[in-house]
């Protein structure tokens, strides 16, 4: 796995910033007030804590403007080499229940030529 990869698992491991993400991923880009607003479980101060480890990860960008921050996923960011990561082990998933054995050249474990021989 990339150093990507890891810090994007490592910002996704709390529930709060998979929240905080999913509003993001619904509304778009939004203030740090109305993600509060949206997260019943933490405050502003909380969710603020928590979108700063979300941007360092290079799950989400940061837009000042004036005083205000607005925040937004970064789809080019740690999020892309996530979601393509899973994908690859998804489809290897995939691979193994549609071609069992294929991959390896093994009968799977129970098949009937493992148990024969």
């Amino acid at each position: 796995m990339e150093p990507n990869e890891n810090l994007a698992f490592d910002a996704l491991s709390d529930r709060v910033r998979r929240r905080i993400l999913a509003v993001l991923g619904e509304q778009g880009e939004l203030s740090v007030g109305d993600i509060a607003q949206r997260i019943d479980a933490v405050g502003r101060t909380t969710v603020s804590s928590h979108l700063r480890v979300l941007r360092t990860s290079g799950l989400v960008r940061e837009r000042r403007d004036g005083r205000n921050r607005f925040y937004s996923l970064d789809a080019d960011g740690a999020v892309r080499d996530a979601f393509v990561f899973l994908q690859s082990i998804l489809r290897q998933g995939v691979e193994a229940v549609e071609n069992p054995g294929a991959t390896s050249g093994e009968d799977p474990p129970g098949s009937a030529r493992q148990a024969a021989g």
